[in-house]
Parts: structure tokens; sequence; C-alpha cells
């Protein structure tokens, strides 16, 4: 968790502290025009955020995205400052909660990107609906497979073998097509050829086959997927 501070606020004490902590313990349970009223106070100017949830999005950024100084109150409508929040590329959801006096708590889901993709720009990191995330690969080290082509049906597959079967999602460096449909995905020394229509399940099934071949000692070029309830290996 990130804590951003917001400066040229600070917490009054005396009087006016205790008379607004008495109010603390019926403003969560407060109606709207309740917390209308505990807006005004200077007590529950917003001094702090916090986010929650962030790996490859800068704190930074999310702040600022808010727009708010230390004349926002925590009991100001937060609906806005989500939406203003979820519409950043890389975010999936936003939900801003408080921890009175004076702190906001900004809980963050990212859009996870499962591949890179060449463009013009270089490379970029995609999610599995096919969107180009803004994550800047001079700041993060993302070891990702690349695509050759970002379309939509691959980059689902490769998130659901992420899913099913970390191991071998982690040891496809390439993703590519052939003129026939057909899917290769590159591995360190092997390369598997799948179905056009083939599922994260179907992938799978190279990993006691290689579990297998390592037993053995012995080393696939090729693991073919293309044989319905087979996998055939082509030793080099």
């Amino acid at each position: 968790m990130s804590v951003a501070g917001l400066s040229g606020h600070t917490l009054r004490r005396g009087a006016v502290a205790a008379a607004s902590v008495a109010a603390v313990a019926a403003g969560a349970s407060a109606p709207w025009w309740g917390r209308r009223a505990l807006a005004g106070l200077a007590f529950f100017r917003v001094r702090a955020v916090e986010v929650d949830g962030t790996r490859y999005l800068s704190p930074g950024d999310v702040v600022a995205r808010l727009g708010i100084d230390t004349t926002a109150s925590v009991w100001d409508d937060a609906r806005p400052l989500e939406a203003r929040v979820r519409a950043h590329p890389q975010v999936r959801s936003a939900t801003i909660g408080r921890k009175l006096p004076g702190t906001l708590v900004v809980r963050i889901v990212e859009r996870t990107p499962v591949a890179l993709a060449p463009t013009p720009d270089g490379l970029r990191a995609y999610d599995a609906s096919g969107a180009m995330l803004p994550i800047d690969l001079t700041r993060v080290d993302l070891d990702l497979p690349i695509v050759m082509r970002p379309d939509p049906r691959t980059l689902a597959l490769l998130a659901a073998l992420r899913e099913r079967s970390p191991t071998l999602f982690g040891q496809i460096s390439e993703v590519r097509r052939a003129a026939t449909g057909d899917l290769l995905l590159r591995l360190p020394a092997t390369e598997i050829v799948a179905p056009a229509d083939a599922d994260a399940a179907r992938l799978a099934m190279v990993v006691p086959v290689q579990a297998d071949l390592a037993r053995r000692h012995l080393r696939a070029e090729t693991l073919d997927l293309r044989y319905r309830d087979q996998v055939v290996a082509r030793l080099p």
C-alpha cells in the first residue's frame, strides 16, 4: 500500500477537534444530509490518500487522477472520484473508502498484462481482452510471451493457460499462428504445435509429456497436439 500526503493541511487540535471526534461515531451511519454537514468540518479534510492493489500502475498516477486538494472532505461523494480512476486504461475496477478523520483509501484492481506485442513504438503490453496497457517497459520488467498479433482469442488463451498451468505459461517466449491457422508456441528448446481451436486444457497436456521425456533424458524438438487425444513428440 502506498500513502500520499496532501500538503498545506494540518490537523486542528483543541475544541474543534474534540467536538469533531464526537461526530466520528455517527458519521459512518449518517444519512446523506448528515454527511454533508460533516463534510463542512475542517477536521474531515483530506490529508492523505492510501492506494492499495497497484502492481504496475504508479500510485502517484492514481492520486493525480483523483484531482483533489486539501479543500476536499472524506465525506464528499466518492463516485466521481472512482469514475476518474476507472477511466485509466490500466484499471479494471476502483473503489474508494475512508479512514477517519482525513484519509481516503483507493483500492485498485489492475488489468493484468498477459503478452507483449510489437508496435511501431516498440513492444507494448496487452491484457486478455486485447486492450493495450500503458505500462512503461523501461520501468517495469515484464517476462511475458511475445505475440506477433495481439488478437483477443490468442490473448484470452494465454490468460487461461496462466491460470491452469503457470509453469508452462512461464516457458513460452513467443506465440504466432501459422498460415494454416495452427497455433505455434515457442519454448526454450521446443515448439508446441496446436490446432487453431486449442484451449488451455489441451495445451496443458504437454506438461506430463515434458516430465516423462525429462525422466528419460530426452528432449522433443516439437510437441504436436493436432492429433486427437494425443501428444506426438518429435525428437531431434
